[in-house]
């Protein structure tokens, strides 16, 4: 298989070992690390990172990517303490052995985009500037709201600045009323990995291929070799108290974090 696999393993659940468990019976190699015992990536502390690093290492796993929340405030937010984090954040990838910080271009006030595409650009220069030198990729993912949200605002975001890579994110594009396949003719020279998330019409997410994210088609054309697997698929707690056709009513929803992470995955492979 030419694909690896990495996950949003906090989608299995929250506590680090089952994390592990997910991925390993899950044959995934990778994390995409958001979340580890009920701490942001963003704020967990030195030590703390030193000892997930040695649980990941005793058990053959590795961080692809920080699945940070850096560029995820507004765009009027007070910068400084937030690139104040992001600097830490740095430290935090080189402990972990992490190569790449996926981060986000800040939430703009509606109809306001380019009123704010100077600080836009201004912040996104300090990210780049702090991370020189330290060999780690930072890379842009279109989010609903942000800058960077549809694909034309992207391309603008990798030409200006050719050090920014893009994760590129299917639902996050549907939700906000873009066809993925335009998407991808414009931004697929800047892609550096994929988030794999489906969508419907609606802004719902669902399996991989069960969609009209044209996941089937993004895998043909991605030249890349890692796929960060993002289920964001509904749990229900009640779900196995249901009968039959009421569950076939609950369309794609599961009865524990664990089974929607697990069927994220069997619906990636399926595809490939």
């Amino acid at each position: 298989m030419r694909f690896e696999y990495a996950a949003f393993a906090d989608e299995a659940d929250a506590g680090l070992a089952k994390q592990i468990r997910a991925m390993k019976e899950n044959g995934i190699k990778y994390l995409e690390i958001r979340g580890v015992d009920g701490e942001n990536i963003a704020d967990i502390s030195v030590e703390k990172a030193k000892q997930i690093r040695e649980q990941l290492d005793a058990n053959n796993l590795a961080v692809w990517s920080l699945g940070s929340p850096y560029g995820k405030i507004g765009i009027t937010d007070d910068f400084a303490p937030h690139l104040e984090q992001f600097k830490g954040g740095i430290e935090l990838a080189h402990i972990l052995g992490a190569k790449h910080i996926r981060l986000f271009s800040f939430y703009i006030p509606e109809g306001k985009t380019d009123e704010h595409k100077e600080e836009v650009f201004n912040r996104l220069n300090q990210f780049l500037d702090a991370a020189k030198g330290s060999e780690i990729t930072l890379c842009h993912e279109n989010e609903k709201g942000i800058f960077g949200d549809i694909a034309d605002r992207c391309v603008e975001l990798h030409r200006m600045f050719p050090a920014l890579k893009a994760v590129f994110d299917p639902a996050n594009f549907i939700q906000c009323g873009q066809n993925t396949t335009e998407a991808w003719t414009l931004l697929e020279p800047y892609v550096e990995y994929m988030h794999i998330k489906d969508a419907l019409e609606d802004g719902t997410v669902v399996p991989a291929g069960k969609g009209i994210g044209n996941i089937p088609y993004l895998l043909k054309n991605y030249k890349g070799k890692t796929l960060t697997i993002e289920p964001h698929l509904s749990v229900f707690e009640g779900f196995a108290q249901l009968e039959g056709n009421e569950k076939t009513k609950m369309g794609y929803c599961y009865p524990t974090s664990r089974a929607a992470f697990d069927a994220a995955v069997e619906a990636l492979k399926a595809i490939i």
